[in-house]
Parts: structure tokens; sequence; C-alpha cells
């Protein structure tokens, strides 16, 4: 896996993570690594691009869950807990939208993995990079 990181500018600046490569759980730390490095350079707002990661593994979505949490300013999980990361997946679920983390254009087998788990109803995903900038 590989991330290269841009910026855009919508009502605010925005954070363009671009991922390239499965994010399973040999890479999913290098994911919230990176994030970790953006916030900590400033970033508040993050949209991650999954147009050129053709697989997520549960791993991934511990990863995009980290994310957000880390985005919110909410301490993230204990990576090593293992089902407890899984359930503070079930918790952001219910939690509503997030307004500060957004993933852009992931690929069909990816989108439908998001979609039976329910991170869609959490993380907006958008297929539009124009659409998705001005969304936050």
């Amino acid at each position: 896996m590989d991330i290269t990181v841009s910026h855009a500018q919508g009502h605010v600046p925005v954070t363009v993570l671009h991922v390239h490569g499965d994010v399973d759980a040999s890479s999913y730390q290098d994911l919230i690594a990176r994030a970790q490095e953006v916030c900590a350079a400033g970033t508040r707002d993050m949209l991650m691009d999954l147009s050129d990661v053709p697989y997520m593994s549960s791993s991934g979505l511990v990863a995009l869950q980290s994310v957000a949490a880390l985005l919110r300013g909410d301490e993230m999980s204990d990576l090593e807990s293992g089902w407890g990361a899984l359930h503070a997946v079930e918790r952001d679920r219910d939690a509503g939208l997030q307004s500060h983390f957004k993933l852009f254009n992931p690929q069909p087998r990816v989108d439908h993995v998001l979609e039976v788990v329910g991170f869609k109803r959490f993380l907006e995903v958008y297929t539009d990079l124009e659409e998705a900038v001005a969304s936050f």
C-alpha cells in the first residue's frame, strides 16, 4: 500500500489521502499512522480517496473507524484489542454522519463492504471529487 497526500479548498482546507493498494492486516496501521501525521500537521478535515483500493479487510474498516475517531478528537480504539476495535465500529455506525472525515470513490467491491457493514450510515461517500471537497 502507498499513500500520497494532496490538498484542496472547500469551505475549509481539505487534506486528501490517496490510498493505493489493499488495506488489510499488513497495511492498516500504516494508514492510521499517516492520518495521525497529517492531523499532527494541522489537518482538521480529510477526504480519503479509495479509488485505487481493490480490497479492504476488517482491519481496513478498523483503520477507517480509527481515522474518524482521530478527526472527531476522540481516543482511538486499542488496535491490539481485536473485538474491542470492532465494537467501536458498531458504536460509530449509530452515531450519525461524520463531518470531518469522508470517503471518495471506493471501488465496487470496497463500496459493497462499506454498505454491508453499515459504514455508509456514518461516513459520507462521494464519486465526484469537486462535490466531495465542497461538502466540507
